[in-house]
């Protein structure tokens, strides 16, 4: 493990890149802070920059395209510890040892409910339909507690005769497993014993 205070990239081969300077250049010129030997590089393919405690990643119109986790970049984003960067078709991981030190990994839940897309840590949530269906619901009223009968009606509406308590208990379980980080320590979709469940940790 590197022992710098400065982020860093690991390449595929382990080697690690410090990022000391505000401007690091990644591309297939040698001028570049980070050379990238793949004929899918442009000369000057991306940038990172760092700003105060932040390090945002920076597409320089290149033929192909950054990608962050997997993801086309649309203008400049802030990297988080763990990222992974496609630039000129290497993958590098980002590593900031500051954040892992002084910050509390918290999910970051993004819900397109018009869209139906669910994002977790800025990657694609593949939901089956209910889970989908319970998360909308939640979302819709987050930051209050619903009760397992609100919740009941609003996702299996063709129940007329209701539900019972293991299946909801099995769906939220489920889908837990889905936008939490350690679903037996969930910190987004909380319990509350006796009264039922509340979704948290969202703007």
């Amino acid at each position: 493990m590197s022992e710098t205070t400065f982020p860093y990239l690991t390449d595929p081969s382990g080697q690690e890149h410090a990022l000391e300077k505000e401007l690091t250049r990644l591309g297939r010129a040698v001028e570049n802070e980070i050379v990238i030997t793949n004929r899918l590089a442009s000369r000057e393919h991306a940038h990172l920059r760092r700003v105060g405690r932040q390090t945002f990643l920076e597409d320089q119109h290149s033929t192909n395209g950054s990608f962050l986790n997997g993801e086309r970049l649309q203008g400049a984003a802030r990297l988080r510890d763990g990222d992974q960067l496609t630039i000129g078709g290497v993958d590098f991981l980002f590593h900031d040892p500051e954040m892992t030190q002084c910050e509390t990994p918290f999910p970051q839940l993004e819900v397109n409910l018009p869209a139906g897309e669910v994002r977790l840590n800025r990657s694609v949530v593949p939901l089956s339909p209910k889970e989908f269906a319970l998360l909308a619901f939640l979302y819709t009223r987050r930051g209050t507690v619903c009760s397992k009968d609100e919740i009941g009606r609003a996702v299996w509406a063709e129940y007329q005769a209701g539900v019972f308590d293991y299946q909801i208990e099995n769906l939220v379980r489920r889908l837990r497993t889905r936008i939490e980080t350690d679903p037996n320590a969930p910190q987004l979709l909380l319990t509350l014993r006796g009264l039922g469940y509340k979704l948290v940790g969202l703007d």
